[in-house]
């Protein structure tokens, strides 16, 4: 038997040693996030840039319906849109239409559209159609938690699987900007079918389409749309963009601050559309001397004017501005003023798809910043003049 001084000498070692580690337990346990959070942006009221603010206890989003995905992200674009919400826009009826627990106001995470890999499904999707670990590119409606984190939760019909011919940032930078100038032209504009043609020939032959602010991110995908459908199309943008927008195929483009650009688009006659990408408004369409059998502008008061006056008052401003442009155009000869919007539907998703399939159709980016740089990708986007996207790459 061991002495006694002995058993109090290995007992005050076991009793440290059991100390040490109880320490070091409870000191990595503080460290290490719990597994229902994530990394992600998010602000908690609207304002200037500098509430973005990141965070490691994000709590992750869960499915709430049999048709949703989980979908952890690798790669998500900064748009117009992120920058305008953070700032306010749309606030009013956006919370309106805030129908689910998991679609609070704020904390609230921005992002439009990405790609990434689906980690969970609802029973109500078969195996056939989506599963597991299949990687996906999609959007998030602007109502929605947006994708500025690792995980986001989205319904069915708001993505498919990614194209092969698309890495994980190409596929991340299309979809928001893509919807987008498809339901301008093809649910506004009327331009065809809302899948598309897409033949050898071109469903837009015989066309002619103006595309105002080409060098952007909405621009750039929307005259590759056309130039797809056989369409003739041409364009504004600075003059250190010309050069991008003619690699792109398009044999009519304009320095916006050249003085004699606006006789040279006089000289191609009557336009179908005149597609605002550049934000000019639907008032410009009474000013420019160019003819039109339609004028489709993105830079919608409706929102704006909803939140500064309420529904009532808002609604009413609405109707009085679009009537007003619309008696001025037709007043001077040319056709319809329109809003087109971002519409998040998946006959779009698919006729992108088909496009991207076809090689018809790929996204102009400007640069890719790591996750932790998101900060910087909103002030880029803010200070305009984009040359393409904005993407964030979740994995450097």
């Amino acid at each position: 038997m061991l002495p006694k001084k002995h058993i109090r000498h290995l007992f005050a070692q076991v009793q440290t040693c059991f100390t040490l580690q109880t320490a070091s337990i409870q000191s990595h346990s503080r460290k290490v996030r719990p597994v229902n959070r994530m990394n992600g942006w998010q602000i908690h009221s609207y304002g200037a840039l500098d509430e973005v603010e990141f965070s490691d206890s994000i709590k992750m989003p869960v499915l709430s319906s049999p048709n949703q995905l989980l979908v952890k992200i690798e790669a998500a674009s900064v748009n117009p849109i992120d920058v305008a919400m953070i700032k306010g826009y749309g606030a009013s009826v956006l919370n309106a239409m805030r129908c689910n627990k998991s679609d609070i106001e704020f904390p609230l995470i921005l992002g439009r559209d990405f790609a990434g890999e689906i980690v969970q499904k609802g029973f109500g999707i078969p195996d056939r159609d989506l599963g597991v670990g299949d990687q996906v590119w999609g959007v998030v409606p602007l109502n929605r938690q947006g994708c500025h984190a690792e995980y986001v939760v989205v319904d069915r019909c708001c993505l498919s699987k990614k194209p092969e011919k698309l890495s994980k940032i190409d596929a991340s930078a299309i979809l928001y900007a893509g919807l987008t100038a498809w339901s301008g032209l093809y649910i506004t504009g009327q331009l065809g079918s809302l899948l598309g043609a897409i033949s050898p020939v071109g469903g837009g032959r015989g066309k002619k389409v103006l595309v105002l602010g080409s060098s952007g991110g909405v621009g750039t995908i929307a005259v590759q749309m056309l130039l797809a459908e056989g369409v003739e199309v041409f364009a504004t943008c600075s003059a250190d963009a010309v050069e991008k927008i003619q690699n792109l195929g398009v044999n009519y483009v304009f320095d916006y601050n050249d003085p004699q650009h606006e006789k040279m688009i006089i000289s191609a006659g009557k336009f179908d559309i005149i597609l605002d990408c550049a934000g000019k408004g639907s008032e410009y369409a009474t000013m420019i001397p160019w003819r039109f059998d339609k004028y489709i502008t993105f830079n919608s008061p409706v929102l704006k004017n909803i939140d500064d006056n309420g529904f009532a008052s808002g609604m009413y401003q609405n109707a009085t501005s679009i009537l007003r442009n619309n008696l001025t155009s037709v007043s001077g000869q040319n056709g319809l003023v329109m809003w087109g919007y971002f519409v998040p539907a998946p006959q779009g998703i698919a006729y992108l798809q088909k496009l991207v399939e076809k090689g018809k159709l790929l996204p102009v980016i400007e640069q890719v910043l790591p996750f932790d740089k998101m900060l910087d990708a909103y002030t880029r986007v803010d200070a305009k003049h984009l040359r393409g996207k904005i993407v964030i790459d979740y994995n450097t």
